[in-house]
């Protein structure tokens, strides 16, 4: 199987910390080079550092804050200039929890912004030079709620929803480059915005984090949540070249918990 990225290059976004950074790492660990983007930047000097170049890898970062989607685009713009980049991981922390109902029109357009908005202005600066490379790997970091919405969390379902459905028309569109797109759906994971959704359903419930991880795991196959470094192998076998048939779909790393296909 080839799982070889030796040469290929990475634009990973959000990824200090959580499920980006754990793509990251295991991107590094295939020998891809490996370019950060996220907002802070002293966090991104520590988390570079960390990633493996055991094979020579060159890895840098880039700092852009995608609640403001000019600056994303200039900062990727400007990169590009020199750089070719292979694969794009799109990542952005989830909009607040919530009824749908109860939010605010705002709301939703901020969370398209920062979600669709950007993927789509990072997509088309870099889709250009992974077809002259003729490989190109589009990687949506987004949710379970695209098959089964969550409750409390009804902007972030609305929003995940059309990310996924944009990637599966850009599916189609690419496939004949050597690019393809594929979303990968988290499910309970241990990360910063899996204790966020536990403290907003313990409040929500009136009940403690506690008893709310209980229920979740008790709704997990695996009896467990999963580990941020299981969800980052997914999204790294996906880049690499053994997944050059695999387009279009939407992958659940979430233990078996989804009870639809």
């Amino acid at each position: 199987m080839n799982l070889d990225l030796t040469n290929k290059t990475a634009l990973v976004c959000g990824s200090t910390q959580g499920l980006g950074y754990a793509s990251a790492v295991e991107l590094a660990l295939l020998g891809c080079n490996v370019v950060l983007m996220a907002r802070n930047e002293d966090k991104l000097k520590v988390a570079v550092k960390t990633l493996d170049n055991s094979n020579g890898q060159q890895h840098q970062y880039l700092v852009a804050d995608f609640t403001d989607v000019n600056m994303v685009k200039s900062v990727i713009h400007d990169f590009i200039k020199n750089n070719k980049v292979h694969i794009l991981v799109n990542n952005t922390g989830g909009p607040a929890g919530g009824t749908a109902l109860s939010a605010e029109a705002a709301d939703f357009l901020a969370a398209f912004n920062n979600h669709l908005i950007n993927n789509h202005n990072l997509t088309q600066a870099l889709v250009p030079g992974m077809k002259q490379a003729g490989f190109g790997r589009i990687i949506n970091i987004i949710s379970t709620s695209v098959k089964s919405p969550i409750a409390g969390l009804g902007v972030s379902n609305t929003i995940r929803a059309a990310v996924a459905n944009w990637a599966k028309t850009l599916a189609t569109e690419l496939g004949p480059f050597g690019i393809t797109v594929n979303n990968v759906l988290p499910g309970f994971t241990k990360t910063v915005r899996a204790d966020y959704v536990i403290s907003s359903k313990a409040k929500a419930g009136n009940i403690t984090e506690a008893e709310v991880m209980k229920q979740l795991v008790a709704e997990i196959p695996a009896g467990r949540i999963g580990l941020p470094e299981e969800f980052g192998a997914a999204v790294a076998f996906l880049c690499s070249p053994a997944a050059a048939y695999i387009n279009g779909i939407n992958l659940p790393v979430d233990g078996g918990r989804l009870g639809c296909l």
